[in-house]
């Protein structure tokens, strides 16, 4: 093993003193005087695994990879799965290159490894920090047992436009529970100790602006203003930064013409400058290539320009070891631009004690024992329920009886592949359980359960093929014939429950959607099975929010599943069943139609505002009101809440004093149930136009039925901070409104004023 360098280190550190460099500084300085340009260079490249997750990718003499590796000429390696290969790549870098540099092992981990969690944005739906948290501490034990040390999550893109796929991976539309939860992850991932062999290093994504698409086409432009930059989408990135991310990877779309992978003001100025981040800056996958397109010059001058910019790591275009060294030959970029670069990747390695033991990370006894285990399925298990928000229960049609004849129906009853959603590339679909297969457990003998699918995804083949990816489903029999099977068997049911609208790759990154309604086949066979007469529930499997106003007309129970990970099945009918009351809220509004979109909750005033409908001169449709159907925030329980006694202890505050807001929330029910409590906070008069509302306070709670409950909240001048028109973060004097209740539209409300 070639790492003689260290007992040179080793013997510096014992010359220094306390008010020198620090330990780390002096072995990297003494690591770097030994290098190469050449070596220096391929620190800052990172090219994936020959054939994405397979085994053996780097083996071969003439594996181009393995050259790079042999060579000291790759920094890390991506998309490589198994400890065993890992290890045998790790081995090669270590001991087979001239100055032993461990490399850095990086997958796309969002949602878990195995033991797959709800989607992103129905994790959000919980509003549950420590459920986060936990989440993202399990994904990364089993990711680390198997030999993987960085992820690149959380995605953190602050999103109002649904048509974007990439919605399914981020927290929603709110940046302040959007901050939250990009905290949380980070915590879970890093667990404030990154040299522990069960964590690994965080990669905050995609910096920045990405979820702000026009029209919600993935890698469309982006444009905006440094006002809603600050007050609307950095919020989550800073968080995270703030939060010890150890990386951040730059996004594709531009920000002030400029793409982010080239954007000095980006990603020096504002992510090193304003908020002192430490870590390293790396690509999205050939992000540097794609600033050509962009118009900003060949693959010698974008990598040039992203490399003086800021960008640290290039992410499969070549750029920095093909054409780095010229520039510097030709002045584009100067020997300290690649030291700097080449640091920060050498500091995230010492960071997670690869100097130390490169192999930390590759103890196949912990990837026999700590995947997917038991413990981790059950807090799955847990937390999908609590990720299923309930939108429409009319009549009390859930939770449902075990009894009877209960047909089951739709194209995402009884699919593996699919229940767990998209950006999973570690899952096993062999483990997990379809719909119907945890149904026809969890039923039992108590009742009949009838199955069909029903329909396909949509009546067109291509399309269909385009939403399916690389998970085909189609059926052959064709539609017709599946609606006359689905109708026969729901006449004779008691119930029907309904498991539809997307597939898994339906959502995700290149999943733009310009039609977000209930696909053609699924609408007609709903239509069909609403004529019957018999009680509907709806299960919407998806990863964005979806138009469903004619369901809303027309059936009786409506509940979100999203794509809720590898326990799915189960936690479904843990909840369909009544074994738990849902509690999840939705953190994205929901559209009446196509039209209104964007929508969202915290939206500037007009000077024009609407009434309720439509009147002339007024900032409104012509044939929809502006309200989403479910606005953000909101979700039912199988109990009723009853909010009332709201308080402020004090209606004046100064800059460093506290309001304490209260109010009492009663289980009005008849079921067990937890409750999200919402505060907002509204700035009607201040130096630049102020959102109507914005999210400030939340809380979870748990209530028996009949119990009630007084749930406080603290208003500090920190909450009522902005950045104003100079980009100045502060607080203006003046009154301001207090909101509080279980959704964004349904508060109570106080006055108070700021001194």
């Amino acid at each position: 093993m070639k790492l003689s360098y260290l007992l040179v280190g080793a013997a510096l550190l014992a010359s220094c003193s306390a008010e020198h460099k620090s330990e780390m500084d002096v072995f990297i300085d003494d690591l770097m005087s030994k290098m190469t340009l050449e070596e220096k260079i391929g620190q800052l490249n990172l090219p994936a695994a020959q054939g994405a997750i397979v085994t053996g990718e780097t083996r071969g003499e003439e594996n181009v990879v393995a050259r790079q590796i042999k060579e000291g000429l790759a920094g890390g390696i991506f998309n490589m799965k198994g400890v065993d290969n890992i290890r045998d790549t790790q081995r090669m870098a270590v001991e087979e290159s001239r100055l032993g540099i461990p490399l850095l092992f990086g997958m796309d981990v969002i949602h878990g490894y195995e033991t797959i969690f709800p989607l992103p944005l129905g994790m959000a739906c919980t509003w549950d920090m420590d459920d986060v948290e936990r989440s993202a501490r399990i994904a990364a034990i089993e990711s680390t047992a198997d030999g993987l040390n960085w992820t690149f999550s959380p995605m953190v893109d602050i999103c109002r436009d649904p048509r974007w796929g990439r919605m399914a991976e981020g927290g929603g539309e709110d940046p302040y529970l959007g901050s939250e939860i990009a905290k949380a992850m980070v915590r879970g991932y890093q667990n404030g100790n990154l040299a522990d062999s069960t964590t690994m290093m965080a990669c905050v994504k995609h910096f920045a602006l990405y979820g702000g698409a026009e029209a919600g086409r993935d890698y469309n432009t982006v444009d905006m203003s440094h006002q809603n930059m600050y007050n609307y989408y950095f919020g989550p990135y800073k968080a995270a930064v703030e939060a010890g991310a150890g990386s951040v990877m730059s996004s594709f779309n531009v920000v002030d013409g400029v793409p982010a992978t080239g954007n000095r003001w980006l990603l020096t100025d504002v992510l090193r400058d304003q908020w002192d981040f430490d870590g390293f800056v790396v690509t999205d996958y050939g992000a540097i290539t794609e600033m050509t397109p962009h118009g900003l010059g060949d693959l010698q001058q974008v990598s040039a320009m992203a490399l003086k910019a800021g960008v640290d790591m290039d992410m499969m275009s070549d750029g920095f070891i093909n054409t780095l060294k010229r520039s510097l030959e030709e002045g584009k970029v100067t020997e300290a631009d690649i030291d700097k670069a080449c640091r920060r990747i050498l500091e995230a390695k010492y960071r997670l004690g690869l100097f130390d033991d490169p192999y930390r990370y590759c103890d196949s006894q912990r990837a026999a024992s700590q995947i997917y285990t038991p413990e981790h399925r059950k807090a799955a298990r847990d937390i999908a329920a609590k990720s299923f928000v309930l939108l429409k229960n009319d009549g009390g049609t859930l939770p449902l009886k075990k009894q009877g004849t209960i047909a089951l129906i739709g194209p995402m009853a009884d699919t593996r592949s699919n229940i767990y959603g998209v950006w999973a590339g570690t899952a096993d679909a062999s483990k997990y359980k379809s719909l119907r297969e945890s149904m026809e457990e969890c039923i039992g003998d108590k009742a009949v359960l009838l199955y069909s699918k029903g329909c396909n995804f949509c009546y067109d083949e291509v399309l269909e093929a385009n939403h399916a990816g690389w998970l085909p489903v189609r059926d052959g029999r064709g539609d017709a014939e599946l609606h006359a099977e689905a109708i026969a068997l729901a006449k004779k049911a008691d119930v029907i429950i309904y498991a539809g609208n997307e597939l898994a790759n339906a959502s995700g990154e290149a999943s733009s959607r310009s039609d977000l309604s209930l696909p053609d086949t699924q609408l007609d066979l709903l239509k069909e099975l609403k004529r019957l007469g018999k009680p509907i529930v709806m299960l919407n499997f998806t990863g964005r929010s979806t138009v469903m106003t004619w369901e809303n007309e027309n059936i009786p129970a409506i509940m979100n599943v999203w794509f809720g990970g590898s326990e799915a099945g189960d936690a479904i009918c843990d909840v369909v069943f009544g074994e738990k009351s849902p509690s999840g809220k939705l953190v994205t509004s929901i559209p009446k139609n196509m039209g209104q979109i964007p929508v969202y909750y915290n939206h500037l005033p007009t000077g024009r505002p609407q009434e309720k409908w439509f009147s002339k001169f007024r900032s409104a449709y012509q044939d929809v009101d502006n309200d989403p159907l479910y606005p953000f925030g909101y979700g039912l329980s199988y109990t009723t809440f009853e909010y009332a006694d709201l308080r402020l202890d004090t209606d004046e505050i100064t800059e460093d004093g506290q309001i304490n807001v209260s109010v009492k929330v009663t289980n009005t029910g008849n079921h067990d149930a937890d409750e999200i409590v919402q505060m907002y906070i509204s700035d009607p008069v201040a130096s630049i136009s102020r959102p109507v509302k914005e999210l400030k306070g939340f809380k979870r709670i748990s209530l028996k039925a009949g119990e009630s409950k007084t749930v406080d909240f603290t208003i500090t001048s920190d909450q009522l901070k902005f950045y104003n028109g100079d980009i100045d973060y502060a607080c203006e004097p003046g009154e301001f409104i207090v909101m509080v209740g279980p959704n964004s539209r349904d508060v109570m409300s106080e006055r108070f004023t700021l001194k």
